[in-house]
């Protein structure tokens, strides 16, 4: 199904909760997360802090199946990551839209390598390592009196990372955690349209679920 850059839903945290202790998470599809503190509720996107299980750390998850003292990390399969050690979560509310874009490009997430051949090898062995960092770099109408713009800018100036959400119009879902940086400078061209850059950089990977 192809998706349009048409009817794009932007939306910034405005708001995060207090930290919650994680006490354990399993590995398993989905990772099953307990908790010691106040259980969040089913549909809220969490912001991960974790040790250990380093796969997870930095992420923005959806909370399914909250009951108990037990969460699931909707869609994610941690059967494979390394081994949780301590964690905290804390849950986002989304309540600053994003309605200024024009355009965007996305860059990075491509692996470094490091070299592992040997004197005994005739063909040259890689071992990929980390990702670069995945970024966004928009162009927004200039507007110095729109709140969503007013609350991202002091996000740059303070640089202190923001949770994004991105809502398709196929119902698609795009959620990562990161820095802003949008010095609120205007751009553009004779009796053209006043702009200004913004960039979003992810410090961790992208969480997308279908809807």
């Amino acid at each position: 199904m192809a998706i349009f850059w048409s009817n794009v839903a932007v939306a910034a945290q405005s708001g995060l909760g207090a930290a919650q202790a994680i006490t354990g998470i399993t590995k398993a599809s989905p990772g099953v997360a307990a908790t010691s503190g106040t259980l969040p509720s089913d549909g809220d996107y969490v912001l991960l802090t974790i040790d250990g299980m380093h796969q997870l750390d930095g992420r923005v998850l959806r909370v399914s199946g909250a009951a108990g003292t037990t969460f699931n990390l909707e869609g994610e399969d941690t059967t494979l990551y390394s081994t949780f050690s301590s964690g905290s979560f804390q849950v986002i509310t989304f309540g600053s839209s994003v309605t200024t874009i024009s355009d965007v490009s996305a860059s990075g997430g491509e692996p470094e390598f490091e070299d592992t051949t040997t004197i005994h090898d005739n063909v040259r062995k890689q071992v990929p390592t980390v990702t670069s960092a995945v970024s966004f770099a928009f162009t927004s109408q200039y507007d110095s009196t729109d709140t969503a713009l007013i609350a991202l800018a002091a996000a740059s100036k303070a640089i202190s990372k923001r949770a994004i959400r991105f809502t398709f119009s196929t119902g698609e879902i795009m959620l990562f955690n990161g820095y802003v940086s949008l010095p609120m400078t205007p751009a553009g061209s004779a009796q053209g349209l006043v702009t200004t850059p913004m960039t979003l950089t992810a410090e961790s990977s992208i969480t997308t679920y279908s809807s």
